[in-house]
């Protein structure tokens, strides 16, 4: 049951930022999302709660209901349970304590509440991006190098070894350049649970890299969402590629 979100599931998420997208903004850009084939939607930033926080959801879900909404959570602070699933993070990356249980624990709570909204136990793995990332700055904690792709295989198959669910390479809001392909190929050889890729994804040929070389999932933040419903097209078809 916990994995059935994501399992099976591929192709081009977008990431929506409730600290920098207007309600109304969000809204369209979940229906073109719906419907220029995107796989699903992620909710969150680096920084914990922001925006409209749980009507922005409701108001996300209303508009594309038939896309999953999964939030991308800062802190169990910022839980909703206007979402059909939470990414619940360890930063298996770095060794603040806050983010490999301390956050978790905080969150029984709203877990507790609300049995219906799926808790994705997932190893995110914050990968130099070329500057530092807010994800970083937050966590304080260093990303893995970018050209050492068998230290992110080993992370991700300790991630294995204690059960977790789902895995997460990303390179952070606004990196400078994406997790590379020999990364992202050694954790696909390490990692056999979804695996998701995000951060500095730019245009197609970007996200068509990623799932070639073995994401499921394409993860791209809202930057581009004033570009029109041909830029959300042309990446849900390089993701389904």
């Amino acid at each position: 049951m916990i994995r059935s979100l994501l399992s099976g599931r591929s192709g081009l998420a977008i990431l929506i930022d409730p600290d920098r997208t207007p309600a109304v903004r969000a809204e369209a850009l979940a229906r073109r999302a719906a419907d220029e084939g995107a796989a699903l939607l992620l909710l969150g930033n680096s920084f914990g709660p922001a925006g409209e926080g749980g009507a922005l959801a409701a108001r996300i879900k209303r508009a594309a209901p038939e896309l999953p909404l999964v939030q991308f959570p800062a802190m169990a602070s910022q839980l909703d349970a206007n979402v059909d699933a939470v990414l619940l993070l360890s930063l298996v990356s770095g060794r603040n304590a806050q983010y490999l249980i301390e956050e978790h624990v905080r969150a029984v709570p709203f877990f507790e509440r609300h049995p219906e909204v799926q808790a994705i136990s997932t190893a995110y793995c914050l990968v130099d991006g070329g500057h530092v990332t807010s994800v970083e700055s937050v966590s304080q904690t260093r990303p893995l190098p970018a050209d050492k792709p068998e230290v992110a295989a080993a992370h991700l198959r300790a991630a294995a070894l204690i059960g977790m669910h789902a895995a997460y390479l990303d390179a952070g809001s606004g990196a400078s350049r994406a997790v590379s392909a020999a990364l992202v190929r050694a954790a696909r050889d390490a990692w056999s649970g979804p695996l998701l890729v995000g951060g500095g994804i730019r245009g197609a040929d970007g996200v068509r890299a990623a799932r070639d070389a073995g994401a499921d999932v394409v993860v791209v933040g809202s930057a581009f969402e004033d570009e029109g419903a041909r830029v959300v097209r042309d990446l849900a078809l390089a993701a389904r590629a």
